[in-house]
């Protein structure tokens, strides 16, 4: 029998450690994590080169799963009571189409009929303000306007304008191009969002499953309670401020207001840059004092949102600390512009809201639990 005796350790053996253990532990762990690390950003780097090279096919759907997670509750409910799908699914979308176009026509129409006076008051207002600065103990050089003009004239006339045109024209098919394809995308999640979305979990079972379900649920309620609840807190900022600007008389003020309204679902910036835009038209139209005034409003209505609106309103789709919303406002803003910066937060609410169900309905992912009391 001693010939398939098991050998006994020798003193070697039970020292020295295995390859597995080296990497488990030191300098072999932190290695481990850094290549995990550098995998996962090369990934992330990979998705959005993706991203940004089919841009027109990624921002159309997105806004159209942003809007069809807003409307998917009244959806729901109009198929509840009974109404065929599609018939819900129709009401659903010329509703916003509707709603969208008539935003639209009420600028274009106000601006129309306020123009010429606009202008009228824009030329006073700017001899009001070139007076006032006359007074002022400092020395400003001044304009020549025939130099101005001549210059705008060159501009005009100049090879870099007619490309600046040419990709004018460009990004304007493009625009049309992306909203023709949003609607369609729009329609189709309206109709078949559910049966789309379980497709696509098909090769998942058991626990993946589960929480691929989780997943969708969690960024369907994201994206509807963020757009509604940022529909509302806009709404709030451009009730506030378009009243100020209606009772001071300021031009424009309902195209101001709406204006408002749209920048709003930037957040921290939008209704502030919206409001400078006010104050600059009460500025050149009315002078100095009601500009200050509408300074004044505009920093009382945001005042009234961040500390009352937003927190009740927001409380449950937007859980970001403000440093975060910044961030992510700024990396959209870098990778797309203006319609990045609307984009941006509610993506990053999204990959938290994810976070937080990854392990169940109210656990997150283990490295996110916390795990001790956090004070400082």
């Amino acid at each position: 029998m001693g010939l398939f005796r098991r050998p006994e350790p020798t003193t070697a053996d039970s020292t020295t450690p295995d390859a597995g253990s080296l990497w488990a532990r030191g300098w072999g762990l932190a290695a481990t994590r850094s290549l995990q690390t550098l995998a996962v950003l090369a990934l992330v780097a990979v998705g959005v080169l993706v991203i940004t090279q089919l841009s027109l096919v990624f921002i159309p759907v997105t806004i159209a799963l942003i809007l069809a997670s807003a409307i998917h509750p009244l959806v729901a409910l109009m198929r509840r009571r009974g109404m065929p799908s599609i018939l819900a699914t129709w009401i659903a979308l010329i509703g916003i189409i509707v709603i969208l176009g008539g935003v639209v026509w009420v600028i274009v129409l106000t601006v129309r009929s306020q123009w010429d006076d606009l202008v009228d008051s824009a030329s006073d207002g700017i001899s009001q303000v070139t007076a006032w600065l006359d007074t002022l103990p400092f020395d400003f050089a001044s304009i020549d306007l025939d130099e101005v003009w001549a210059s705008a004239g060159d501009f005009l006339t100049s090879a870099s304008f007619g490309q600046g045109a040419l990709a004018g024209v460009s990004a304007t098919a493009s625009f049309f191009t992306g909203l023709a394809l949003m609607i369609v995308v729009l329609f189709f999640f309206l109709k078949d969002g559910p049966r789309i979305w379980e497709f696509l979990l098909r090769p998942f079972t058991g626990e993946s499953y589960e929480r691929a379900r989780r997943i969708g649920d969690k960024t369907v309620d994201v994206f509807g309670g963020y757009v509604r609840g940022t529909s509302i807190v806009a709404a709030a900022d451009a009730l506030g401020i378009g009243i100020g600007l209606a009772i001071l008389q300021i031009p424009l003020a309902i195209p101001l207001a709406v204006i408002v309204f749209l920048t709003a679902f930037i957040p921290l910036v939008g209704a502030t840059a919206a409001g400078i835009l006010a104050a600059l038209v009460a500025l050149v139209t009315h002078g100095p004092v009601a500009a200050l005034i509408v300074i004044g409003i505009v920093v009382l209505v945001n005042q009234l949102e961040g500390n009352f609106l937003q927190p009740v309103v927001m409380a449950r789709s937007l859980k970001l600390h403000a440093l975060v919303i910044l961030l992510a406002l700024t990396t959209g803003t870098i990778l797309g512009g203006i319609v990045g910066a609307v984009l941006s937060v509610p993506i990053a609410a999204v990959a938290w809201g994810i976070i937080t169900v990854w392990d169940g309905p109210h656990t997150p992912a283990r490295p996110f639990r916390k795990k001790r009391p956090e004070t400082v």
